[in-house]
């Protein structure tokens, strides 16, 4: 039997949750075959057999959090038929009753070195069924210690004495062995040829106290278990609430021209595939800022001592999914077009919401936009993606009655921003500035050209 161990499924990965088990206990699978689902804290992500084998017993079941090198499966190596229990009969006497196995025996094919191999033929030790190493294997060793245990007699033991009552003569004769008392029974002692008093009967065990439960739940009520993405999100947003201080700056954003320019190059976009939405704008604009406020494309390194100002700009871009919120990144966006930021939006979009996305995909991020287009609301307070130390939060365009440069009520379009920042490293100063670099390149999108965009 093979142990099936949770592997290393990405760097920094400690734990991974049970999402969907492929096989079920009696069914083959084939090497390189998807075997389970598991999600972390970065992707989910399938987890193939590393061999062709025959699922005996999963260990870890769907809602289960298991540590890297955990064992979540065994498996019967080479084995493509269910296991069956040998019968013993009359003919075959049964074999003598060793100590437990450990659960990592061998079994059908065995993998053994050559040391190992050759000493069990010198022995007569059948490989099959001795334990193995960490990797399935069967080492000189361990022949060796199955050779001791053959040769060490196994000790004897010697049936229990049964010493008889001893009866009182009563007149020379012998008095009949008193009635064994029940266990529960126990002699009182007499004093001055007093009887003994009689035994205080038992007191009735107390009810057990029901532990209150922190939710209880009505017969109509609806019961989601919490697991998978949900408490994938909520360990997040608890890991970030507690470990960064939040501090938040707003700005109101006067994006009419931005309208008009985007108003004009839909049709354009479109010819070439790319349904254009305001986000490609803003990310542009973010990537601008954060080339001249650098803090905010940071990492704070808290074991280390130290702040890592990133110098790659990597921004992710919070998705709503059946499953809940995800972020996925738009990698190296300094060095894509607004097409181009427009097309890998949609593609990362389209993943995540079918569950298609990869680990590249939701990793990796510096920054990040959360954004919910035409119902964005007026203002809210986005939770910073931790370890990032900024998070841009883009709320709805609206017409609205506004004064010109010629002091003229116009209708124009306005649209709230609002940046949550660490204030463990980014200074409200820097972070003031760094959103009114952003207006700026969206109040006037011909600095997107000027910037070679």
């Amino acid at each position: 039997m093979l142990e099936f161990k949770l592997p290393e499924i990405g760097e920094g990965v400690v734990e991974g949750e049970i999402v969907r088990w492929h096989k079920q206990p009696g069914e083959p699978v084939e090497a390189n075959e998807a075997l389970v689902e598991v999600m972390t804290d970065k992707a989910t992500i399938e987890v193939p057999s590393p061999v062709a084998a025959t699922v005996r017993e999963l260990k870890a079941q769907v809602g289960d959090i298991c540590a890297v090198e955990q064992v979540i499966a065994i498996l019967e190596v080479g084995s493509a038929r269910p296991a069956t229990s040998p019968v013993a009969t009359a003919a075959t006497p049964a074999a003598p009753t060793t100590a437990a196995a450990p659960s990592n025996m061998s079994s059908g094919s065995v993998l053994a070195t050559p040391a190992a191999r050759a000493l069990a033929r010198e022995e007569g030790i059948d490989l099959r069924g001795l334990p193995t190493d960490d990797r399935g294997r069967i080492t000189k060793q361990d022949v060796l210690k199955a050779a001791e245990a053959a040769k060490t007699p196994a000790p004897v033991v010697a049936p229990p004495v049964v010493t008889p009552p001893v009866a009182a003569a009563v007149n020379g004769k012998a008095a009949p062995a008193p009635a064994a008392a029940p266990p529960s029974a126990v002699a009182a002692p007499s004093s001055a040829g007093k009887a003994a008093p009689a035994p205080t009967p038992a007191q009735p065990a107390a009810a057990p106290v029901r532990q209150p439960h922190a939710a209880e739940a009505a017969a109509d009520d609806e019961v989601i278990p919490f697991r998978g993405m949900r408490r994938r999100i909520a360990e997040a947003m608890t890991r970030s609430y507690t470990s960064a201080v939040h501090y938040t700056y707003v700005e109101q954003v006067n994006v009419t021209k931005l309208v008009r320019l985007r108003q004009e190059a839909k049709a354009a976009a479109q010819e070439q595939g790319v349904s254009l939405t305001f986000l490609p704008f803003i990310v542009k604009a973010v990537v601008h800022a954060l080339k001249k406020y650098p803090i905010v494309n940071a990492e704070l390194d808290e074991a280390g001592g130290r702040i890592l100002v990133k110098k790659r700009y990597n921004i992710g871009v919070a998705a709503a999914t059946d499953q809940g919120l995800m972020v996925p990144v738009v990698h190296g966006a300094d060095r894509l077009s607004i097409l181009d930021i427009g097309r890998e939006i949609a593609r990362l979009g389209e993943a995540a919401k079918n569950g298609t996305a990869k680990r590249e995909d939701l990793t990796g991020g510096t920054f990040t936009i959360s954004s919910l287009g035409n119902i964005g609301g007026v203002l809210a307070t986005p939770i910073i993606n931790f370890p990032e130390v900024g998070i841009l939060g883009v709320h709805a365009i609206r017409k609205t009655p506004i004064v010109d440069d010629h002091n003229n009520i116009v209708v124009g379009h306005l649209m709230n921003l609002s940046v949550s920042l660490d204030h463990r490293v980014v200074d409200g100063f820097e972070g003031a500035n760094f959103l009114q670099e952003v207006r700026r390149f969206l109040e006037d999108p011909n600095l997107l050209l000027l910037a070679g965009i």
